[in-house]
């Protein structure tokens, strides 16, 4: 592998993992910031519990990407500073705005948020962490603001080689920026709904199979009680509640995420052609959308891939809002792109082990074309997932069955799929650019820079392997601590967050019993006793070693 290759892959990695912190905490801080706002309003102790126990997850995300989020300043110094010297007039301005505005607003008022409780006045507590959650989506549009730039470069003029900024107003405002915002922000929030929805469903499950609640015949929920575990009626309430809230969550950012894809599919077809053809497997000019295509869609030459299923006037519709407009194929914007950008990399040194070589203009059509399908399916699936739980909760409760819970669990992972999909669909779909060029006056014309240009000419490939590998080590310790933090709170449920729930004041779960205990996972030992070590059993329950899913 090239040091090209390496720094990719480093990059790719690393952000993918800290992207699966991103949408959760967007979207699960707005889902806590409202919960508080109801117990505030109403004084309903359900909403308090709510609040708790999600913000407690929350806090545990936004903690993991803080973590992970900062090597990704650090690999634009390492491994890509001919991309920092080229974008840095750019950048400096929305990434600057993004640390300074928002994310330090962001982390002083999570501050006041964590250490607020009981010590700031109801109001004022709600507005710290109404602050802090709103920017942490500020910061988002910043990060899409620079982002954004890359794949529709405006308000720039060239000196010396270089973009020099000369209207950040045209930056912030950027089109492709005004419609990616929304989508990613409903795509977060798609993330938070299945996230309530998954370990909602658990709890309800849970309550049922220890026969806390029990089905009537006709098929409604008599709801039970054991408030010396923190499980009483109450807790009932916090599960249906956020399951329900949760479906739909899922379901309405589902119909916003759809709506804002079309925005940016039509804005694809004007501003990165090649992204669009190589989405569909589109090797000739057309109006049909393939819903299915076989062949070598990973090889430079697209001439045996073959539409098996395809939707006519599809594809136009995506593109230009009617079902006549010919869109065009790799076959046909392959010599345009030679044309405008050249044949081969120019031969010079900053290209390093690419200078010289052929330009190849057409993205991995494996990774555009399935990325593209597993980014609506997954956001299809999970949204599906969303309506049948609303039917099948109606009358109170879930089904005793332990598959449709596992289902439901393994369900959480969707959302998380599609948004990753989406991004790795978007990134890739720009090769072989970095800043991807304008081929319409929507743009400035002629600013762009290819990947070859953008590493580091000094990094050595060892370097990247060794910081490759030390990344992978790192992110894959947080990646098990993050995990079991996570099982440890989401099994305790709202007790986890709230010990004094359980009998006897200040228990915590620790090592003598509580949420932790060799007995059942609610507190509760396994010969019936409250797990607070007065006479709990030391055998664990034979399903408990399977994790929260069982």
């Amino acid at each position: 592998m090239e040091a090209l290759d390496i720094a990719r892959w480093q990059f790719g990695i690393t952000t993918v993992y800290h992207f699966l912190m991103v949408p959760l905490t967007i979207g699960l801080g707005l889902v806590v910031a409202t919960l508080q706002t109801m117990w505030v309003r109403t004084g309903k102790d359900e909403y308090l519990r709510m609040t708790k126990f999600w913000g407690k997850l929350f806090l545990i995300n936004f903690i993991m990407g803080v973590a992970t989020g900062l090597v990704q300043e650090f690999q634009f110094g390492m491994a890509w500073s001919e991309y920092s010297r080229f974008v840095g007039d750019v950048f400096g301005a929305p990434l600057a705005l993004e640390a300074l505005l928002a994310f330090f607003t962001e982390s002083v008022f999570l501050g006041l948020w964590i250490f607020g409780w009981d010590r700031l006045p109801k109001k004022i507590h709600l507005a710290s962490i109404w602050i802090a959650t709103l920017a942490s989506v500020l910061s988002a549009y910043f990060i899409l603001a620079a982002n954004s730039w890359m794949q529709h470069p405006v308000g720039v003029e060239m000196v010396d080689g270089r973009p020099v900024l000369n209207d950040i107003w045209a930056v912030l405002t950027n089109n492709t920026l005004l419609v990616a915002f929304p989508h990613q922000i409903t795509a977060a929030l798609s993330v938070a709904g299945g996230f309530l929805l998954g370990i909602a469903w658990f709890h309800l499950w849970k309550r049922r199979r220890d026969g806390i609640d029990t089905v009537n015949d006709d098929g409604t929920v008599t709801v039970g009680s054991r408030p010396e575990t923190g499980r009483d009626k109450t807790d009932y309430s916090v599960w249906i509640k956020s399951l329900r809230i949760g479906a739909v969550v899922a379901m309405v950012s589902f119909a916003g995420t759809a709506l804002t894809g079309d925005l940016q599919g039509k804005l694809m077809f004007e501003q990165q052609p090649m992204k669009m053809a190589a989405a569909e497997a589109a090797c000739h000019d057309g109006t049909s959308f393939s819903v299915l295509s076989i062949g070598d869609v990973g090889a430079k030459n697209c001439d045996d891939v073959t539409a098996v299923i395809e939707v006519p006037g599809m594809l136009s519709f995506l593109a230009n809002g009617n079902f006549d407009t010919e869109v065009k194929g790799v076959n046909t914007l392959i010599p345009e792109y030679q044309e405008a950008y050249g044949t081969h990399i120019p031969d010079d040194p900053k290209y390093g082990e690419q200078a010289g070589t052929e330009i190849d203009y057409l993205p991995v059509m494996s990774v555009t074309y399935w990325g593209f399908r597993l980014m609506i399916g997954f956001g299809g699936i999970a949204a599906a997932a969303a309506a049948a739980a609303l039917w099948v909760t109606r009358k109170g409760t879930v089904p005793q069955s332990k598959w449709l819970m596992r289902l439901a669990v393994f369900g959480i992972l969707a959302p998380f799929g599609a948004n990753s999909a989406g991004w790795i669909f978007t990134e890739m779909g720009r090769q072989p650019f970095v800043v991807a060029p304008n081929p319409s006056f929507t743009g400035i014309d002629q600013v762009f820079m290819f990947t070859a240009a953008a590493v580091s000419p000094g990094v050595s490939r060892a370097e990247l392997l060794f910081s490759l590998a030390a990344f992978v080590l790192v992110y894959l310790s947080l990646l098990i601590v993050e995990v079991k933090l996570l099982f440890k709170f989401t099994r305790g449920g709202v007790p986890a967050a709230m010990p004094e729930l359980l009998h006897g004041d200040g228990h915590d779960g620790g090592s003598s019993g509580g949420l932790d205990s060799a007995g059942g996972d609610d507190g509760t030992g396994s010969d019936g006793s409250n797990g607070d070590g007065s006479g709990g059993g030391k055998t664990k329950q034979p399903d408990d070693v399977l994790g929260f899913a069982y």
